[in-house]
């Protein structure tokens, strides 16, 4: 992520984020007082939201919780700090230039960076309905009781709004894969996309999360 924004001359400095680790989440969860609310076998049905709940197949369910605790408190540090945040975990890859005023004063408070294309379940369909459109809100691609939003997820814009709104939902809710408790049923508009793709996920490498 580092050299590839490099390359295009970016002129925001990425900085490297310590990523939370399997061995280190359980603590981390009990020093936020969150509890992890998301199935790890078949599917759920939540009542408090509506939502579909389907697990996520994985070998080891730390390093799920890593993942989300590692987004969750860069969305922390968005709040307290009232800061906007580019957030990328480790194989999200520049494609070409980025200017952040291309995402900066939109409507929405989290904006996906990413080209769905093999980042997301109906990858095709999701590509379709963002062509040409700008900055545009997250589209539905499936029935609207399953929690759906940014490609990937390893690539956005996110303002202080967003991130609390994030926290709150987790506060509400509890602990989900950070993919699905952002999701646009939850986000209440405020998800959006850019169609001029800035980042491809790449697969040649674990996921770690950079700020």
């Amino acid at each position: 992520m580092i050299d590839s924004s490099a390359h295009y001359h970016n002129r925001f400095v990425i900085e490297k984020n310590k990523a939370t680790t399997s061995d280190e989440v359980v603590a981390e969860f009990l020093s936020e007082n969150i509890k992890w609310n998301y199935p790890w076998s078949k599917q759920h049905l939540d009542i408090q939201t509506g939502l579909i709940k389907t697990a996520y197949e994985t070998a080891d369910p730390k390093k799920r919780m890593a993942c989300f605790m590692s987004h969750y408190k860069l969305w922390k540090k968005c709040a307290e700090t009232q800061e906007d945040l580019l957030i990328f975990e480790h194989d999200a890859k520049f494609i070409r230039p980025f200017d952040v005023e291309e995402v900066k004063n939109t409507k929405f408070s989290v904006i996906s960076l990413n080209d769905p294309r093999g980042a997301t379940r109906r990858s095709g369909v999701y590509h379709e309905l963002l062509m040409g459109k700008g900055v545009t809100e997250v589209p539905w691609i499936d029935d609207q009781n399953v929690p759906q939003g940014l490609p990937g997820n390893s690539a956005y814009y996110l303002k202080p709004e967003g991130a609390s709104r994030l926290l709150k939902l987790v506060s509400d809710f509890g602990a989900w894969p950070n993919d699905a408790i952002m999701c646009k049923q939850l986000m209440m508009g405020k998800l959006g996309c850019l169609s001029k793709y800035a980042t491809v996920v790449q697969r040649t490498q674990p996921s770690t999360t950079t700020s």
